[in-house]
């Protein structure tokens, strides 16, 4: 028997200094769907999100709102376990880099680090930006409109002196450039992989990773005058929640090395450079592959706090309904690139691509077998080609899906789907079922067989994108519950006829607003 495949998938863990947003949500979100599609195909799935905790950026906002840091922390990271489930995330873990077993964790890799004679210690000097945690050459500094110094994210830095400890990063410049060249597949999308190779082929300077101006942190092992470094603890989380340092124990052989660390694009540098570094110095192996995938926009506008223009994911959801943001926020652009928030690009997914496409099809395909067969699903006769081009390409479409979010591609797995729905418009407007009920009432119910089948197979892969929806739509097929696995989506597996469909409804409602007011008037519920 072979073994069950596994896949172990984590968000970044978010740094607590403020409440979630829609980029929170976005990079959870992707990794939602694929712990979901992973485990309808047939894999044993961890998937692991959660709360970075420490760093001077953490304690000053503690500062600033009058509670201890782990007061602060205790709140802030409330709401993303909330926001994880108020948007029905199915993460196995949420860990806080405040917990005991983190701090053993990053203690002995730090042990590990010093028994290999990768960390010494030294003296620090140089620029240092609070709200990135990262360390800047002078050569990567930008002037602010003032003429300041700034981070080449436009953050404020300011000068650090202080005694510190060091990771030799400069040797690991031609290990990652051979472990880049083998693993092809390690960074994405490509234009993040090409700049990462760039950056480190431009020369590597060893990495302070030790801090001893706050002490809001996991103190040095034998030298607790020191903190760790701010990313070297968050990293280390990925494999704190497989059990590390137990190396030898189940859920570490199980699932380490990870396969997927999903993050946005301003934090690759850590996942893909130092990340690997810590770990290979550590005789530890390096994640399978990360993909950097680009920020929001709002209605054009750069998202900041400034602006008050920053959109809350609960919002949202309350307002469009969930599936629907779910299924906008991967449908609307390349995974990987920038995209903008808009109300007029989320009501015309809803509407377009939910409500007329996906909707009607299915709406008017039961309401002709609950009118037509007494809701009874109809035996298929005789194929014709049409019913054989539309039944294979909806055959084709589960590779076509996997193939897709191999590579991370959402919107253009969600493509795909849509080409079959757009089919199956097309084909039953040709076939005419309503007409066929008079003329040739066992044309007619082979039609509306093979229009069954392919909204069984659509709506099982759409599954992990719109969940709820999905499962509404399959109960209308009167699919049991056992068959909603992608085995079911098997060659030779088809829709049972003979059973009783119950009476249909609208699984996509219409977004309609009142013009004069700008308010929804209806169908601002569930996706």
């Amino acid at each position: 028997m072979a073994p069950e495949p596994t896949y172990y998938i984590t968000t970044p863990i978010y740094y607590v200094n403020d409440a979630p947003h829609i980029g929170h949500m976005y990079t959870t979100l992707a990794c939602d769907v694929l712990a979901r599609f992973k485990r309808l195909d047939g894999y044993r799935v961890r998937f692991l999100t959660g709360t970075d905790e420490h760093g001077q950026k953490v304690q000053k906002a503690a500062i600033a709102a009058g509670l201890t840091p782990l007061d602060f922390t205790d709140r802030v990271s409330g709401n993303f376990r909330d926001l994880a489930a108020h948007m029905h995330f199915t993460n196995d873990d949420f860990i806080r880099t405040t917990e005991a077993r983190h701090r053993r964790s990053c203690q002995a890799l730090w042990q590990r680090l010093i028994e290999r004679g990768h960390i010494y210690l030294g003296s620090y000097a140089g620029w240092y930006a609070v709200r990135d945690e990262a360390f800047y050459g002078e050569g990567e500094l930008i002037a602010g409109p003032g003429g300041e110094k700034l981070a080449p994210t436009g953050a404020p830095v300011e000068w650090v002196e202080e005694p510190s400890y060091f990771f030799r990063l400069s040797a690991w410049q031609a290990p990652l450039l051979r472990f880049y060249a083998e693993n092809p597949d390690f960074i994405a999308p490509d234009s993040r992989r090409n700049e990462v190779i760039s950056f480190v082929a431009g020369g590597l300077q060893d990495l302070s990773v030790s801090r001893t101006t706050f002490d809001w942190g996991i103190p040095v092992p034998g030298d607790d005058r020191h903190v760790m470094y701010v990313w070297l603890d968050a990293l280390t989380n990925y494999i704190t929640a497989v059990g590390f340092p137990d190396v030898e124990c189940a859920d570490y052989r199980t699932f380490w090395p990870a396969d997927l660390h999903m993050v946005g694009k301003d934090i690759l540098r850590f996942h893909a450079v130092y990340w690997p570094a810590f770990l290979m110095a550590a005789d530890l192996a390096p994640p399978r592959r990360v993909f950097a995938h680009g920020w929001w926009t709002n209605e054009g506008q750069k998202i900041s706090k400034s602006l008050g223009n920053v959109i809350d994911p609960n919002e949202i959801v309350a307002r469009y309904g969930l599936d629907a943001v779910r299924y906008f926020m991967l449908r609307e652009v390349p995974f990987g690139a920038d995209g903008d928030f808009s109300h007029r690009a989320i009501v015309g997914r809803i509407n377009g691509d939910l409500a007329n496409d996906l909707g009607n099809l299915a709406q008017r395909s039961l309401s002709m077998i609950q009118q037509y067969c007494g809701g009874v699903l109809p035996d298929p006769g005789p194929l014709t080609d049409d019913d054989r081009v539309l039944l294979e390409a909806a055959g084709r479409l589960t590779d076509r899906v996997r193939g897709h979010l191999e590579r991370q591609m959402f919107h253009l797995a969600l493509t795909a789907i849509w080409e079959t729905v757009a089919s199956a418009n097309v084909y039953v407007d040709r076939q005419g079922p309503w007409a066929l009920r008079k003329s040739d009432p066992p044309r007619m119910q082979t039609v509306l067989s093979v229009l069954a089948e392919t909204i069984r197979r659509i709506a099982l892969l759409l599954q992990p994108f719109i969940p709820d929806a999905a499962s509404r739509l399959l109960d209308q097929l009167a699919v049991p519950a056992a068959e909603r696995g992608f085995a079911a989506l098997a060659p030779g597996h088809r829709i049972a006829s003979g059973a009783v469909l119950p009476k249909p409804s609208g699984v996509f409602p219409r977004f309609v607003e009142d013009g004069a007011a700008g308010t929804e008037k209806a169908g601002k519920g569930r996706g």
